[in-house]
């Protein structure tokens, strides 16, 4: 089973133009910044909205084909919306918002069918209550059975964890993720948090100012973005252009000379490189260069430093050095530092950059 999306719509100015397949058992993450068109895109797909043309297919059957005027209503489609806030209706029970959508359904089986889901969602004691009753993750699991009653064979995830508290946001997408392993369909999860992305989801479509890039691997994207808009995404977190001569690149931002162990492609004239890649050297070490440190941050578990590279623009941004804060102790000197990056360590990106001109959807 796929499900294939080519589709187009237009608000205002801001055109969605998407193009992807989702295969069977195969979590596909749509990653973009707010506002390119991610929660547009599970719309049109759930078709809660009318893309403007194109075509969706599911195993071959047609949901939207503007060519032909045929555009399935949303309860023919066979989709699963995990919303944001998750949607449960506050005058209903758990059991009764599972089972709203079973009322079709012979009383007994319907019953049956909804006790099976309470107890596959670990929900066992909780028929009776109330969302305002339950906590955040048992709001979702709630939402979860909802979804599944209907034997949904896609499932559309829209930032499911974009409300939640570091805590409970983790122990959740770990649950989340085993009912995704169970799952036998295609499943689109939209979110801008990479690292939820990355451990969840092994495909990935950019979305860019509502057009997609091609499906790519996720572990492939994060290592070789290949643009700046990507790498962004990617969280690196140091940019420069670059000229390439004689073998080496050379960066007059920073004023200085490096060498890559990619080769020089053209239309390739950005240089990025991620906080982590950097780290204190010693003289004789490949792309090695002096630097003084003008700010240091400290987050949880590391230091951030910023720096100015001896010779470089002084107008120019910082750039950025992650290390352990034990590493960051151990300096003999904090105030000036010789740094190195490994040559497999630079990234060389094209600059096609997309403006987003839409704020949300």
């Amino acid at each position: 089973m796929a499900l294939t999306v080519q589709i187009q719509k237009r608000y205002g100015s801001f055109l969605l133009d998407v193009d992807f397949t989702v295969e069977n058992r195969q979590v596909l993450a749509l990653l973009g910044a707010s506002g390119c068109g991610k929660s547009a895109t599970l719309k049109c797909v759930a078709g809660t909205e009318k893309p403007d043309r194109g075509r969706i297919t599911l195993d071959g059957r047609v949901l939207f084909d503007s060519a032909s005027r045929i555009n399935l209503p949303p309860q023919n489609r066979r989709m699963g919306f995990l919303f944001q806030n998750y949607a449960l209706f506050p005058h209903m029970t758990v059991e009764g918002n599972v089972a709203v959508c079973l009322k079709r359904m012979e009383t007994s089986r319907r019953r049956a069918r909804v006790r099976k889901l309470l107890s596959l969602l670990r929900l066992e004691g909780l028929e009776s209550l109330y969302p305002r009753q339950l906590s955040g993750g048992q709001q979702q699991r709630v939402a979860l059975a909802r979804i599944l009653a209907t034997d949904p064979q896609v499932l559309l995830l829209d930032e499911p964890f974009s409300a939640l508290d570091g805590f409970l946001k983790w122990r959740l997408e770990q649950e989340l993720r085993e009912i995704l392993d169970r799952f036998s369909g295609p499943v689109i999860w939209v979110s801008h948090d990479r690292g939820e992305v990355y451990r969840n989801c092994r495909r990935v479509c950019l979305l860019e100012g509502g057009k997609s890039a091609p499906v790519a691997d996720m572990a492939e994207l994060m290592e070789n973005p290949g643009s700046v808009s990507a790498a962004r995404l990617s969280g690196c977190e140091n940019y420069a252009s670059v000229c390439f001569s004689q073998g080496l690149l050379k960066v007059p931002e920073w004023g200085v000379t490096l060498r890559a162990a990619a080769p020089w492609r053209p239309g390739h004239t950005v240089l990025g490189l991620r906080a982590a890649s950097l780290h204190p050297a010693k003289p004789e070490e490949c792309n090695a260069f002096s630097c003084r440190v003008i700010r240091v941050v400290e987050d949880v578990v590391s230091i951030f430093a910023a720096l100015y590279p001896d010779g470089g623009d002084s107008q120019a941004p910082p750039l950025w050095m992650e290390l352990p804060k034990s590493v960051w102790a151990a300096l003999p000197d904090r105030t000036r530092l010789l740094v190195a990056v490994r040559p497999e360590d630079l990234m060389l990106l094209k600059q096609e950059e997309i403006p987003c001109t839409k704020p949300q959807f």
